[in-house]
């Protein structure tokens, strides 16, 4: 940033924003590429092998997972599209991990056909149907039962992922499930048990959760152990937080990561357990700050108690404010320096009263034709667009050392008509 604009990795986002329009998600390549090798180096253990697997949900395209292969990273895919995109992608699929509470039949096919290295298994239909299917082709693959350990991680309801009635994973008190999955798997030939995996939510701000995660996914180790089932593998999931506004303080990732192993090596000591390898999967905490969303600002208007600043995208390339109240920082991209003496609601234009980026934010005067940036987006803003109100999904641009490339064009009107179609359905 200069007095006045707003440089991303040496790049003008008035630039970036003439070039390639507006609404577009600009990533800082640099720093994505140095919060990936701030895990690697730091989620370390001269007791254990240790592998960070980036959350692809977070954020995916063929540039990024070429940043996270030549990071040494695994990978995290939730459906047939990102298993695809992993695939199209000459990741390897050895290091990617399936995960989902419902895969569908063809999406079992598909990611052992290709050679997907380890199913994350939710529940024992899942497991009955994967063994099926690797036993029909004669294609190995392994296997994490995932584990809801029903440790409570102060986060919103909706991104809290281990509470009594979660959709995801095995309670932990289902002791006699867990054990009858785990002799499912053994009498497999195909489909090896290595470990489990467990996950307690988003945008976690305290140590202490992953601690008392390990401690107890460690008992289940122990009880796994004492009934003659050696867990090689324990993943403990993600959700390490990023830096959106003043109010969020998160743990650094030196210091989370030597938590986690020092918690590790604790609780190998304490039960007595033979652990191999453990695992983390970060996504937002990788990609989240990295991004920046560029809008141009449209209208103004007053009303009785706000005056807002229109742009031109909104919840189709954010839902996150409108889905969980998620907050934003922002600054007008040309105007730095400038006295922020107004208060504004930055609105978008989707035919939603919800559609509000941002609440109550000091900014300059805004004026149209200004370019608004909104910090911390890149984490579940393209990946959770949408085409309401047929408005086409944004460009992405990474940008490094003072130059920029679009790695995600922009959607036309014509790409929103391709899937138009007039055809008989013969039953």
């Amino acid at each position: 940033m200069s007095d006045s604009t707003l440089i991303i990795d040496g790049v003008r986002a008035k630039d970036i924003a003439a070039s390639v329009g507006t609404p577009v998600i600009v990533y800082s390549q640099s720093e994505i590429e140095k919060r990936l090798m701030e895990f690697t180096e730091s989620f370390k253990s001269p007791r254990l092998n240790t592998k960070v697997v980036y959350a692809s949900k977070a954020f995916s395209c063929g540039a990024m997972l070429e940043l996270v292969k030549n990071a040494g990273c695994g990978l995290d895919v939730v459906s047939g599209g990102e298993m695809y995109l992993a695939k199209k992608s000459g990741f390897p699929m050895e290091d990617v991990l399936f995960h989902g509470n419902n895969k569908t039949p063809r999406e079992i096919e598909e990611a052992i056909s290709w050679g997907a290295g380890t199913f994350v298994i939710d529940n024992r239909l899942e497991l009955r149907r994967i063994i099926s299917y690797a036993k029909d082709i004669k294609r190995k693959c392994r296997a994490l039962i995932r584990i809801n350990p029903h440790i409570s991680a102060h986060t919103h309801s909706y991104i809290m992922t281990a509470d009594l009635d979660s959709k995801f994973g095995i309670s932990i008190d289902s002791r006699d499930e867990i054990l009858a999955m785990m002799d499912e798997l053994s009498g497999s030939e195909y489909v090896e048990f290595t470990g489990f995996h467990a996950h307690i939510g988003s945008q976690i701000f305290e140590k202490d959760a992953y601690a008392g995660e390990i401690d107890t996914m460690a008992q289940l180790i122990a009880f796994a152990e004492k009934n003659g089932c050696f867990v090689k593998c324990l993943d403990i999931g993600g959700g390490f937080a990023a830096y959106y506004t003043s109010e969020d303080s998160p743990i650094p990732v030196p210091e989370v990561c030597r938590t986690i192993i020092d918690a590790c090596h604790t609780a190998m000591d304490k039960y007595g357990i033979r652990l191999e390898t453990l695992m983390i999967e970060p996504g937002r905490s990788i990609v989240a700050e990295a991004g920046t969303t560029l809008y141009t600002v449209g209208d103004t208007k007053r009303t009785y108690s706000k005056k807002y600043v229109f742009v031109d995208g909104g919840m189709c390339d954010n839902i996150r404010p409108a889905l969980y109240g998620a907050k934003y920082r922002c600054d007008l991209a040309e105007k730095m320096d400038a006295e922020k003496t107004d208060t504004v609601t930055v609105a978008g234009k989707c035919c939603e009263s919800g559609d509000i980026l941002i609440h109550d934010i000091p900014l300059p005067p805004a004026e149209p034709g200004d370019i608004l940036a909104v910090y911390t987006t890149g984490a579940y803003g393209y990946s959770m667009a949408s085409n309401y109100n047929r408005i086409g999904r944004p460009a992405v641009v990474f940008a490094k050392n003072g130059k920029a490339r679009c790695v995600i064009r922009r959607e036309t009107y014509e790409d929103l008509d391709a899937l138009e179609c007039s055809r008989d359905i013969e039953f």
